[in-house]
């Protein structure tokens, strides 16, 4: 399915399904979604743009190899662990931080950070695996 009107809303359909998967992995912890669920809708976002435009404008548009977003999520999962360690409690214990900006309270976690590890990590893995396949496809 390559028609014009598809490789001319894809780029917007994009967008905005990226847009979408960073509301729903802010949105997670305590609502549903999270960084799975939002690494699982930005990867479909690069696999709607990669089958309507190919795999090489959806490589140069991630600007890092997807094998490396994967392997920087796991680092930024792991890492979410260690506060807790300093703290003293078992590893991967969910901290909270509610720092005042102005008048705003803002709660940090780190189950909001393991999240966004998760969130790299499922884009990476399954945006690698979607375009092998769409690469495969067109050989």
């Amino acid at each position: 399915m390559n028609t014009i009107i598809f490789r001319t809303v894809a780029p917007y359909l994009t967008s905005l399904m990226v847009l979408f998967s960073i509301f729903v992995l802010l949105r997670g912890h305590n609502e549903p979604g999270g960084g799975f669920i939002g690494g699982l809708i930005a990867a479909s976002a690069f696999a709607i743009y990669g089958i309507a435009c190919g795999v090489q404008p959806v490589r140069r548009a991630l600007y890092f190899h997807p094998m490396t977003l994967a392997g920087f999520g796991l680092f930024i999962a792991a890492l979410a662990g260690f506060p807790s360690i300093i703290a003293e409690v078992p590893f991967l214990t969910g901290l909270w931080i509610f720092p005042k900006i102005g008048q705003v309270e803002l709660a940090l976690s780190t189950p909001l950070v393991f999240d966004i590890g998760v969130y790299f990590v499922v884009v990476g893995a399954i945006t690698s695996i979607a375009l092998a396949l769409e690469e495969r496809e067109t050989n």
